[in-house]
């Protein structure tokens, strides 16, 4: 972490550093750690952060030192930045050459540039902007030797007002993962600073400052070795993922596939066994949420709309590559539901299509006229309106009906549960109306299975079961992530992990609170057990998951786009 003085690093550095299996480099000379990490094989790996300073000028010997390390430039408006500057020096918190020869001035403060001579006896505003031009310059030049996917510079200003989503930007660029506490502590370390006025330029500095940050700015956000130029389109950034060997059998062991919703990056992805690995197939939705399959109808719930699906064997066998495919599910049905929050979808034992629509605060189910019909709400729902009271957002389905909900909180007002969230959350019996289990941390993904309810208890990273009769609850397994989406096949448990952000919804959890690095993908875990049996991780822009579903008897199958050949060209017509 790097970047020219005033810049802002200490507040990005001591954010970072509580990332897990991340080590503050201690004030030594950084060649010694060099010597000493290339000596020692640790037990695990871990991160080192390092960035003092006058680190901005010795950018190409850090780079020769560690060829493994990555660097973040970070860049401040150059009128806040010389702000600092000036105080620092004036205020003698930040003298690093007390009796500096041939310095008249205060004693000189942050890094000794090269050509630091022509800047004495001029006053303090031209120092400091000489001393920021002269770091800002050969911090951009070095970085710009090295390959492009060893750097990236970020944005202070982005940063403070969009904290969660450049820290998270900057951990993806160090793969780091991601620690729910990292945006906060940036934003109470800047808290600390207080605020600064920006400052002009001196006249003499002001066109090489202003050379300086377009420069800069430039790069900015830019985590990709490519496209640093400005107004260009950084090119997106690839699905990517990574699983542990256990994996692949996993999933052929249920003798089917599995379907993972990520509206955070607007996907829907298939995940088949293909030989020995595994093959992860996006799709793209509209913030695409719960699932429902059987096998040869697929229901996906989006942001305004309920799809639907239906396999088609004879399409499946014109795909190519030829007779890699057993199934091909091609659109059929789509019904406009408007904005209504849609959650967990189910089919039922008519063929209804169930949904929870969380804005509403109710089930409900389709009739091809209205937006949607409410079927049932909790007991304590006034009326059917929107503000999402409640929080429901999970539904179990027991003989092709909903039996058992989850919800965040008790309440009628709206956005009423935000409150408690934390320990509010609770498990309803449909028929009943009744609590089964209440106090929990934000539940999820209620399912059916032999003669137990598990459901994910999310602000604590758990999966959980109940038995809805006695209301005695077991935890199974701690997991490292937000949990949210299950399917239960056999005697394993899918379960979605995410990342979470730091905003209203998930600030203040308890998963959030704890250091624990967290994880986004798909987790595997042995009901008899209670083990992790193997996962699924995807890394870059798949960071929340939603649902995770499995498609029965369907080991490789195909979701044909609207405007695919295989949807265009396939007529079916009954018999």
């Amino acid at each position: 972490m790097l970047g020219p003085p005033g810049s802002g690093t200490e507040h990005v550095r001591r954010a970072l550093s509580r990332a897990p299996d991340v080590v503050v480099a201690p004030d030594v000379d950084l060649a010694e750690i060099a010597g000493a990490r290339s000596s020692q094989q640790p037990d695990r790996e871990l991160r080192l952060l390092a960035g003092g300073a006058a680190d901005v000028l010795r950018i190409p010997r850090l780079a020769d030192l560690f060829p493994d390390s990555k660097f973040v430039f970070c860049f401040r408006d150059p009128g806040e930045a010389l702000a600092r500057m000036a105080e620092l020096w004036s205020s003698g918190a930040a003298v690093t050459h007390p009796r500096l020869e041939g310095w008249d001035g205060l004693p000189w403060s942050l890094p000794l540039i090269p050509g630091w001579q022509a800047l004495n006896g001029l006053p303090l505003d031209d120092v400091v902007a000489g001393q920021w031009c002269e770091c800002t310059e050969m911090g951009l030049d070095a970085l710009e030797s090295l390959p492009g996917d060893r750097w990236c510079v970020a944005d202070f200003r982005q940063l403070r007002e969009r904290s969660e989503e450049e820290t998270q930007r900057v951990c993806r660029f160090l793969d780091l993962g991601w620690f729910a506490g990292i945006a906060t502590t940036f934003r109470r370390s800047l808290a600390v600073e207080g605020e600064i006025e920006p400052v002009s330029p001196p006249a003499s500095f002001a066109d090489r400052i202003d050379s300086l940050s377009r420069r800069a700015v430039d790069y900015l956000a830019d985590t990709s070795p490519s496209a640093r130029t400005i107004g260009a389109a950084a090119p997106e950034e690839p699905l990517r993922s990574v699983h542990t060997g256990s994996f692949p059998d996993l999933v052929a062991g249920t003798g089917g596939s599995l379907l993972v919703s990520t509206y955070q990056s607007g996907r829907l992805i298939l995940i088949r066994r293909e030989g020995a690995g595994l093959n992860t197939h996006f799709r793209g939705f509209d913030r695409p949420m719960g699932i429902a399959c059987d096998g040869d109808r697929l229901v996906i719930g989006t942001r305004t709309e309920v799809h639907e699906y239906r396999n088609m064997p004879e399409a499946a066998a014109e795909l190519e590559p030829a007779g890699t495919h057993d199934a091909c599910f091609l659109p059929r049905l789509s019904q406009f539901t408007g904005d209504v929050a849609i959650h967990d979808v189910g089919l039922g034992k008519q063929g209804e299509i169930w949904l929870v629509a969380t804005k509403l605060s109710c089930l409900a189910t389709l009739d091809g006229v209205h937006s949607l019909v409410p079927r049932w709400s909790p007991p304590f729902i006034s009326r059917i309106a929107g503000g999402d009271r409640c929080h429901l957002n999970g539904m179990a389905m027991v003989e092709g009906l909903p039996r058992y909900v989850t919800m965040l909180g008790r309440s009628d007002e709206p956005g009423g549960w935000r409150e408690g969230k934390a320990t509010g959350g609770l498990i309803l019996d449909v028929v009943s109306g009744e609590a089964i289990a209440e106090g929990l941390s934000m539940p999820h993904s209620p399912r059916w299975s032999g003669d137990r309810l598990y459901f994910l208890e999310s602000g604590h990273g758990l999966l959980c079961s109940i038995d809805p009769v006695t209301g005695a609850r077991e935890t199974l397994a701690d997991l490292p992530g937000f949990t949210r989406g299950l399917t239960i096949v056999g005697r394993t448990a899918f379960i979605g992990l995410s990342q979470i952000r730091e905003t209203a919804t998930f600030g203040g959890l308890p998963i959030a609170e704890s250091k624990r690095r967290l994880e986004s993908g798909v987790w595997a875990v042995d009901l008899d057990r209670g083990e992790v049996s193997g996962f699924l991780r995807f890394e870059g822009r798949v960071q929340e998951i939603f649902d995770v579903a499995l498609v029965p008897d369907r080991r490789f199958p195909e979701i044909a786009e609207r405007d695919s050949p295989a949807a265009l060209g396939s007529i079916q017509l009954p018999e």
